[in-house]
């Protein structure tokens, strides 16, 4: 518990009016989208490094967990107060310092919105390419602790691509600045990439500098509908076999696509599954690619073929994409997400895999994702007040994770470890390889202040 000192030091540090302690705001910074609340005894809002460095020096020499957070959207418990202590939510830091389009950068804080960063560089021609499912919500700081991925990877890749250098607050309170603002730079070891995707257990990211690109010239959107998701799937190896290199290339199934469509009826095909492709750059060399997809398709059965007309119909298809994860509640009560990768050329196979998974366990399991990079959302569907649906989900987790690996992925393309997925580290990991993590973990965070709990312990692991 917090000692009133403690509290009334935090209060000071922030000012009353970012310091909370009322059960009502606890709850609120209690849970991300796992749905597994851990009620912290503290939520402080801070406004610069030099507040958050201050509460990381208070954490050690009081010895409580301080936990950052961005927005809450993550799906493996990042942000969760897994061992209580104070939820150090990054909110207030929305600025964006600087964008200079002479060297086609930008400097931010962690609190400012994907999606209100890419409309702002976009403005000026420029072009922030990673796009996770959340970015109208989620926070350029929480995309770098969990290296936020996102349809536009295929072409583009994820957030540590984007990031030169970082202001960072280690866990033991210095602030530390990482990388560069130039696009070379090897002086010492590389620590930005070492902070990104690290999910708030090495630091808090106080400043970003994020690279960025000229923004694309034309670009068109192309629905392709198949009988069979594995059909779908041999037509992503087809265009990935072809050399083309779309800037997105996502993949739904049957099973979603009704789903989203019961949810939104905009038109979606009522069976089968679709490929959503979109291809970016010089308008001729769009059509080119567009017209060889469209033909790889149609060699691959697919049954109807049609390009988004206006702006209207992209919005529509993007916004039943991002909409796939809340409309599959209307089968099952419960899922659990996941979010593995396998090499692009196996991605039948995992298909394949999964479907026979799904019916060995009598188990709804939903796919969809950036089937264009390998990554597939597996969602499986079940009720957890059914203790049989419940052990054959959590069974099939397992089953999903030792296909995966079989076939030469991973366990976790964009949502990280933190608490679901730490049972299951050394599926994937060696001990060695663990124990290296931990000794760098141990190195920066001796008294392990920051973010406990996540990624090597199995805490956590998910209760069905």
């Amino acid at each position: 518990m917090l000692s009133e000192s403690i509290k009334k030091e935090l209060e000071r540090i922030v000012g009353p009016a970012n310091a909370s302690f009322s059960k009502e705001d606890l709850v609120c910074y209690s849970y991300d989208a796992t749905n597994a609340p851990h009620l912290p005894e503290a939520v402080v809002f801070p406004g610069s490094a030099h507040e958050v460095s201050s509460i990381l020096k208070l954490a050690n020499s009081a010895a409580f967990p301080v936990v950052p957070r961005g927005a809450g959207s993550g799906f493996t418990g990042g942000s969760l107060p897994v061992e209580g202590g104070v939820v150090l939510s990054t909110e207030r830091m929305k600025a964006i310092i600087s964008i200079d389009t002479d060297n086609l950068t930008a400097i931010v804080e962690p609190g400012v919105v994907t999606w209100d960063f890419q409309q702002e560089v976009e403005r000026l021609g420029l072009f922030y390419p990673p796009d996770p499912s959340s970015l109208k919500f989620s926070t350029i700081g929480g995309n770098i602790a969990e290296c936020a991925g996102g349809p536009r990877a295929v072409k583009y890749g994820v957030t540590r691509d984007y990031v030169l250098g970082l202001e960072v607050v280690l866990p033991t309170g210095e602030i530390v600045q990482t990388g560069v603002v130039t696009t070379k730079g090897v002086v010492g070891y590389d620590l930005t990439r070492l902070m990104v995707g690290s999910e708030g257990t090495l630091g808090v990211v106080t400043k970003a500098v994020l690279r960025l690109v000229p923004l694309p010239e034309h670009a068109v959107t192309l629905q392709a509908v198949f009988p069979a998701l594995r059909d779908a799937a041999a037509a992503v190896s087809g265009i990935i076999k072809a050399r083309i290199v779309p800037s997105t290339l996502e993949m739904v199934d049957s099973v979603s696509t009704r789903c989203v469509e019961e949810y939104m009826n905009i038109g979606l095909p009522k069976e089968g599954s679709f490929l959503l492709i979109e291809a970016d750059g010089a308008k001729e060399a769009v059509a080119a690619d567009i017209e060889r997809i469209k033909n790889i398709c149609m060699n691959n059965g697919a049954t109807d073929i049609r390009e988004a007309t206006d702006k209207k119909a992209v919005k529509d298809l993007w916004k039943a994409r991002r909409s796939i994860s809340p409309a599959l509640l209307r089968i099952k009560p419960d899922k659990l997400n996941e979010d593995v990768v396998v090499p692009r050329s196996r991605m039948v196979e995992l298909i394949t895999g999964i479907e026979d998974i799904a019916a060995a366990g009598g188990l709804l399991i939903a796919c969809f994702g950036h089937a264009g990079d390998g990554n597939v959302h597996v969602n499986i569907m079940y009720d957890k007040r059914d203790s049989r649906e419940a052990a054959a989900a959590g069974a099939a987790v397992t089953d999903v994770f030792s296909l995966t690996l079989k076939l030469g992925g991973t366990i976790s393309g964009e949502h990280g470890v933190g608490v679901t997925k730490a049972p299951y580290l050394a599926m994937e990991l060696s001990q060695p390889l663990i124990d290296a993590m931990a000794a760098i973990k141990k190195a920066l965070d001796p008294n392990g202040v920051l973010n406990p709990g996540k990624i090597f312990p199995a805490v956590g692991a998910r209760s069905l």
